[in-house]
């Protein structure tokens, strides 16, 4: 069980300075009257175990962030649905009997497309096949998608996804950046903010992508975001994926259960949402 009194939280990645959770999370507990804290920590694959037994009793749960969404997943004794199937743990509760592990990032992505006005593409199209790119095909999978499209520089990355792909009933193919592209409704980009695209590669892509949503958001614009902007098709940062996976881990820390609302639940997203966004 949890400490009754813990009150700790923390965010782990390296890097994690840029992290912008401190500023949802200290948003959401201030509505719910809650005297959390919640701070970065700087943390590595190799220091992850270590650090993670050190911890006290006043600790309640962490936010994960990249690298460390795998070694979070080998340490929860117990996860949910998205964890298991990507692998993934993003957010853990520290529970005496065993940590907790979810992947919020599925469910904020659903909600941050349907936010955007994408509640349903039977085809899409994601550029990029590493960690993020797991949790996005989870997410297509959720809202209809029948044929996904996996841009990658090599092809053999995109065989994990393939097989997660025929598990969740999606046909999931591999193209290279200088394959011609068909049409798709929809793009999810899961490139670092700095990563380099040909721009005849991002013109094509953007000519026949439908709308983007780039789940960057430090880095912004981006290369395919410019890209977009030249073909005049919308595109979507990464704070509206920010925003709803924090939500769903708060509602985490606060009950246990991703799925279950929080008191005055609009109220608490009002304040997370214009502690990043303003008003």
């Amino acid at each position: 069980m949890l400490t009754p009194d813990a009150s700790r939280l923390e965010v782990w990645g390296d890097p994690v300075a840029h992290s912008r959770s401190p500023q949802l999370h200290a948003a959401a507990y201030a509505v719910l009257g809650r005297d959390w804290t919640y701070a970065r920590r700087q943390v590595g694959e190799r220091g992850f175990a270590a650090e993670l037994a050190g911890l006290s009793r006043q600790f309640r749960g962490l936010s994960l962030t990249m690298p460390l969404k795998g070694v979070a997943f080998e340490a929860a004794a117990r996860r949910d649905r998205n964890s298991e199937l990507t692998g993934a743990v993003n957010t853990l509760l520290l529970d005496t009997s065993g940590h907790r592990g979810f992947n919020t990032d599925v469910g904020g992505l659903v909600r941050a497309l349907a936010e955007v006005g994408v509640d349903r593409a039977e085809s899409a199209r994601i550029v990029g096949a590493g960690a993020t790119a797991t949790s996005a095909l989870v997410a297509l999978a959720e809202i209809g998608a029948t044929r996904v499209e996996v841009v990658a520089r090599r092809p053999s990355a995109v065989e994990a996804l393939a097989r997660l792909g025929e598990n969740q009933g999606l046909q999931v193919v591999a193209v290279p950046f200088s394959h011609p592209f068909g049409s798709v409704e929809l793009t999810i980009a899961t490139l670092p903010g700095d990563a380099a695209v040909p721009p005849d590669a991002a013109d094509a892509l953007a000519s026949s992508g439908g709308t983007l949503f780039d789940v960057v958001y430090g880095h912004w614009p981006t290369a395919l975001s410019d890209a977009w902007g030249r073909a005049d098709a919308p595109a979507f940062s990464g704070l509206a994926m920010l925003l709803h996976q924090a939500l769903l881990q708060v509602r985490v820390f606060v009950g246990g259960d991703p799925d279950a609302a929080l008191p005055d639940e609009a109220a608490v997203l009002a304040a997370m949402r214009s502690s990043i966004m303003g008003d």
